[in-house]
């Protein structure tokens, strides 16, 4: 099961960026465009961590730690592309066993027994392109579809979905960003004043490799038949008071590998400010 992740992210202001913008996605005259970078862990642990031996049937221990860039081009058409790379490592060198451990005994939760078992150290690539579409439903309300890939021994796959959104300042304000695998969000870069939006939506991701899922790329490691089609469904809501932004939502998600009990369910928490 995804059992955490954390992801720290600055994102420039308008017009930061253009080069790498016009070589990377072509971006005209008259687009807006924005980089970022940013660095996030990701941690992956079976359903039963009570036990220490290797749990074939569940999957297998494993953190990736990492390192993005993005650039964002926001189209005259009202299309937004986003480009993203993220390089790291999977395995210990992700210092995921270190950081669940820190945290459940700091909290008193039971201790993960099998990190033994994780998957071994591997350097991880993922490049990720992905286009959404805004179009207006009234003055307060939008459609946001967004179709998109990745490609990389950590992941690659396909997806598309939409979501709805309902609040003030929609045009200068955009979707929170989540942690990948996820839907497509630059994150937030609204205006100063007060804002609001809910939101609901969902994807599906047609998966051909999934590291965490696989297992590691050259090395034998412990490995789950995967799901080769998954579906999300996410709600959630953002509060912005001048240049602080607060935002929390939930996801629904289906069946990742065969024999896994249920689907997922997770929360996220974002928190931005502008400087």
């Amino acid at each position: 099961r995804y059992t955490s992740g954390i992801k720290h992210q600055w994102l420039s202001a308008e017009g930061k960026g253009e080069r790498l913008a016009r070589f990377l996605l072509r971006a005209g005259d008259g687009a807006t465009v924005r980089y970022g970078v940013g660095a996030g862990q990701s941690i992956f642990t079976p359903e039963n961590i009570r036990i220490a031996a290797p749990l074939p049937d569940q999957r297998p221990y494993a953190g990736w730690l990492y390192l993005e860039t993005q650039s964002v081009v926001e189209r005259q058409s009202g299309a937004t592309d986003i480009l993203r790379i993220a390089a790291g490592v999977v395995g210990p060198a992700s210092l995921a066993e270190d950081s669940q451990r820190t945290l459940h005994r700091a909290l008193d939760f039971v201790d993960p027994a099998g990190w033994d078992n994780q998957l071994r150290n591997e350097p991880g690539l993922v490049v990720s392109f992905d286009r959404q579409w805004r179009a207006a439903l009234g003055d307060r309300a939008e459609l946001t579809p967004h179709a998109g890939a990745s490609v990389g021994n950590v992941l690659t796959e396909a997806r598309a979905g939409a979501i709805i959104r309902i609040g003030s300042d929609l045009r200068n304000d955009g979707l929170p960003a989540r942690v990948s695998p996820a839907r497509p969000a630059a994150g937030a870069h609204g205006s100063a004043g007060l804002s609001w939006q809910v939101y609901a939506g969902g994807q599906a991701r047609a998966v051909a490799q999934n590291i965490f899922l696989d297992g590691n790329t050259f090395r034998d490691s412990l490995a789950v038949g995967k799901k080769p089609v998954v579906g999300e469904i996410e709600v959630g809501f953002a509060l912005r008071a001048n240049r602080v932004s607060f935002g929390y939502n939930h996801v629904l998600r289906t069946k990742e590998y065969d024999g896994e009990p249920d689907g997922q369910d997770f929360g996220a928490v974002t928190l931005s400010a502008a400087f």
